[in-house]
């Protein structure tokens, strides 16, 4: 399976570059997977095709400010860390700008001294490992000196850093949005549960590898990146009786996805409360054994989340569903527009 088979081409002017005043205005393109028929609405307009009894799963994953500018305590050079995983013991992996610049041992100081971080491995690829030295509460304190981790192909700073979390955010822990769930308001949300939908949540920390690039020609040598997931037992009960009575299952994300068809082909289509680490790749020929629907939003080009959208429906009605968005003027990626694969 070739890279090339997932590549479109892009008017760059389509990647939206700040969200909606009103979440829920963004548009709304219902994808069929057994059909090249679209249909184009806005995205509160998802209530008339969720039905009663459906399940909709949602990632409640909370993105850390963890985008930090500081300096070296010898040197004074400028130096960008960005937070990607909490190791324990206030040990932390980053991805480190420049990295060429640290060694074991330097330290990073930021927002003068009140936080600082000694580095204790050095890694491939910009990534470090380092220990973080403070006094006081660290989430309170990142909250006061670091900005929200933006995607690489959003050029402009963000003016409310609230924009980049969904209103159910919750479980701290990510370095990016789970996206699709940016177009919900608690209003929206209220409207589903008053018309008989189920609304449940997981949580998948979301790394950086999201947006790493594949690299390799062949899809099948790529190597997925690895993300901390939780499903408790509310969440599982609910899953596993919508299953049982036929009902539909609906991920709000790629990531809510990715949680729900590991844990099912991990307990043979069973959804049970568990915790754990998944690296599940989803390409055409995946059997999804989790979900019916998918809401999601509009992705990059050769990512892998163009080759799961790809195997939930198909990358022909991927493919045309996405040259259709272009001509419609639909946005795209982070703060885009959504579809509904259903």
């Amino acid at each position: 399976m070739n890279i090339n088979e997932f590549d479109y081409d892009l008017n760059k002017d389509l990647i939206a570059q700040t969200p909606l005043s009103d979440r829920s205005a963004s548009k709304l393109m219902i994808v069929k997977r057994d059909s090249m028929d679209l249909e184009h609405k806005h995205f509160k307009d998802i209530v008339d095709y969720l039905h009663k009894g459906d399940v909709l799963a949602l990632n409640d994953t909370k993105v850390i400010p963890a985008r930090l500018i500081g300096e070296k305590e010898d040197t004074k050079a400028h130096i960008e860390l960005l937070l990607l995983k909490d190791l324990g013991s206030d040990t932390w992996e980053c991805l480190a700008k420049p990295q060429k610049r640290l060694h074991v041992g330097t330290i990073v100081s930021f927002g003068e001294g009140k936080l600082k971080a000694q580095v204790l491995e050095i890694l491939d690829e910009g990534i470090v490992h380092v220990k973080l030295l403070y006094d006081g509460i660290l989430l309170e304190i990142l909250d006061e000196l670091g900005t929200m981790p933006l995607p690489p192909y959003i050029h402009e700073q963000l003016k409310d850093q609230d924009r980049y979390q969904t209103v159910y955010a919750k479980n701290l822990g990510s370095a990016a949005a789970p996206t699709a769930g940016l177009h919900f308001t608690k209003e929206l949300l209220k409207e589903l549960e008053d018309k008989g939908i189920i609304v449940k949540y997981v949580t998948l920390h979301v790394g950086l590898g999201t947006f790493r690039p594949v690299m390799e020609e062949n899809v099948l040598d790529h190597k997925m990146h690895t993300e901390f997931y939780i499903m408790n037992k509310d969440t599982a009960d609910a899953l596993n009786l919508a299953k049982e009575e036929g009902r539909r299952i609906i991920a709000v994300g790629t990531t809510s996805c990715r949680t729900l068809e590991t844990i099912a082909h991990n307990n043979d289509g069973k959804f049970v409360a568990c915790s754990g680490n998944t690296s599940i790749f989803i390409y055409p020929g995946y059997e999804f054994k989790g979900i019916n629907g998918l809401i999601t939003n509009f992705h990059l080009p050769k990512s892998t989340l163009v080759m799961l959208v790809s195997a939930f429906a198909s990358k022909d009605i991927i493919m045309h569903a996405y040259s259709e968005a272009q001509k419609l003027g639909y946005r795209f990626f982070s703060f885009g527009d959504a579809m509904f694969i259903c």
